[in-house]
This record gives C-alpha cells, sequence and structure tokens, in this order.
C-alpha cells in the first residue's frame, strides 16, 4: 500500500502543475502567441530531461516517441488552440473533463484492465463537479470546437494508454524527453504557419516561460508518466481531475478570484469523485497522517 500512496502523490503532482499553467499563462505570458508558446513549453522541457537522460532514442523507439509525442504533447497542443479559438474555456475544459473515462474504456481493450464500478462512479461525479465549477450559459456552441475539444481528448487519451502499454521498463526521464522533443518539433512548423516569428519576450515573460516549461511540463509529464507506469489507467485518470480544481483554487488564492456557492459544491463533488473511484484512497489518507504523526513524534 505504501508504494501504491507514494505513486499517486507522485502522479498528482502533474495535474496540479498543469492546473496552474491557467494562471501563469493568463497573468505573464504573451496571449497572441499560445502556439508559439506551446514550443517554447515543450522542446526546451525535452531538451533539459535528455541532458539528464543522456539517452536517445534507439530501434522502434525512434517511430514511437514520434507517434507518442504528437499524440501527447503536438497534436495535443494544437487541437488545444483550436478550441481555445472557437470554445469558451469553461465548456472546453468541461469536456476535457471526460478524460478519465477515455482512460477507462481504452485500458480495457488496449491493456486488460477492466474498468471497475467504483472508478466509473468517480469519474461521472467528477464531471459533474467540473462542470458545476466551470459550466456557464455560453450562447451558440460552435460544433468544430466542441469536435477539436473532443479530439483533443482522444488524443491524449490514446497517447497515454499506448505510453503504458508501450514504454513498462523504458526510463521515464529519457521517454519524456523524446515526446516533448517530438511534440515541440510537431508544433513548431504550424506555429511558424499561423503565428509567424516567435514573440520577442521580456524578462517576466521568461521567467513565466521557465516556470511552464520545467515545474508544469519537464516535472509533471514525468510525473504523469511514472503514474501511468505503477498505477491503473483509471487511477490516473481520476487523479487528473486535480487539474481544473488547481486552476481555480490558484486563481483564488493568487487571482483574488471569489468561489460562489456553485463552485464550492463543484470542488467537493470532484474530490469526492476521487475518493470514491480511488480504491487506495481511504488508506493513502491513513498512511499520510500516520506519516505526519511520526514526523511529528520524531
Amino acid at each position: 500500500m505504501e508504494a501504491t500512496s507514494k505513486w499517486m502523490l507522485v502522479t498528482a503532482v502533474a495535474p496540479i502543475a498543469w492546473g496552474t499553467t491557467y494562471f501563469v499563462t493568463r497573468e505573464f505570458l504573451p496571449p497572441e502567441y499560445p502556439l508559439h508558446g506551446a514550443v517554447i513549453r515543450a522542446l526546451p522541457a525535452g531538451i533539459l530531461l535528455l541532458l539528464v537522460a543522456r539517452a536517445r532514442p534507439r530501434g522502434a523507439w525512434w517511430w514511437k516517441a514520434a507517434v507518442l509525442g504528437a499524440l501527447n504533447v503536438g497534436l495535443f497542443f494544437v487541437l488545444l488552440y483550436v478550441t481555445a479559438q472557437l470554445l469558451p474555456s469553461s465548456l472546453a475544459s468541461t469536456v476535457m473533463a471526460v478524460s478519465p473515462v477515455a482512460l477507462m474504456m481504452l485500458a480495457w481493450p488496449l491493456l486488460g484492465e477492466r474498468p471497475r464500478m467504483r472508478a466509473i462512479v468517480g469519474a461521472l461525479a467528477g464531471i459533474a463537479g467540473v462542470s458545476l465549477m466551470l459550466l456557464t450559459s455560453a450562447g451558440a456552441v460552435n460544433p468544430l470546437g466542441v469536435l477539436a475539444s473532443v479530439a483533443a481528448m482522444s488524443s491524449s487519451a490514446v497517447g497515454f494508454v499506448l505510453t503504458k502499454r508501450w514504454a513498462p521498463t523504458t526510463g521515464l526521464v529519457a521517454l519524456t524527453s523524446w515526446q516533448l522533443i517530438a511534440g515541440g518539433l510537431f508544433v513548431l512548423p504550424v506555429a511558424l504557419l499561423v503565428e509567424g516569428a516567435p514573440p520577442l519576450l521580456t524578462g517576466t515573460e521568461l521567467a513565466g516561460f521557465a516556470y511552464v516549461s520545467v515545474v508544469a511540463t519537464a516535472v509533471a509529464f514525468t510525473a504523469w508518466f511514472a503514474g501511468l507506469r505503477h498505477l491503473r489507467a483509471s487511477s490516473v485518470g481520476l487523479i487528473g481531475l486535480l487539474n481544473p480544481v488547481s486552476g481555480v483554487l490558484l486563481g483564488v488564492v493568487a487571482g483574488g478570484e471569489v468561489l460562489g456557492g456553485r463552485q464550492v459544491a463543484g470542488l467537493a463533488l470532484v474530490v469526492a469523485g476521487m475518493l470514491v473511484g480511488q480504491r487506495g484512497a481511504p488508506r493513502l489518507a491513513r498512511w499520510v497522517a500516520d506519516r505526519r504523526v511520526r514526523r511529528l513524534a520524531g
């Protein structure tokens, strides 16, 4: 149980870090260059991890890394860009919240992980909670935007399941670096075509990109792939619901935003869904509490 609890906590680093990117992007990064922002986010992170791992792809991993990089990073970021142009962020985030269910359904035929009823119930509760937190009346909905959002969710879900299937023993840091570099290279020509030359960055923007690239990309993706290696895909998907929760709470703490009754109820529903869906969640809570007591006693 201690090992499972550890990997649940490690995995949680990823969605919490990803949730902070909403605030950092809004406050510190140039809004006119989302595609170049994706390149600046992914490529330096991948190169940094490659310098740490000092391992390049060999054999079939050249094409596997390219496929995973496109699905998990490159195609995903491009589709998110299209989604952001066509849909309100609240609706896009709600569609993306369906990803735990997509992971469960794909893990069944590809990994032999049959979805458990408690995980399905937890995922549905989480989706309802995210909808309650974020979804507001947005007028007419662009069907192409919904399609792009669903495609982005599907791309990452397929990529995550294939990562778990193809790389049970490959070094995590090296695996993450290959995907980030491949994904960044995938986005680069699209960014040049759509946005032209990359922007000149101020010191504040460079600091923002340093955080997003190192913490919310290099560290976060490594933690996420570690979770996929050691936990069931359904468990990882449910932990991913911390993404919108982190974004909302950071907006309250750092941005001075105020939570209404609907947002509080939605947060509670998301947390309840995660606890219901995770088989080891109650034991995880006891494990964390026991470690805290031992630390205080020592």
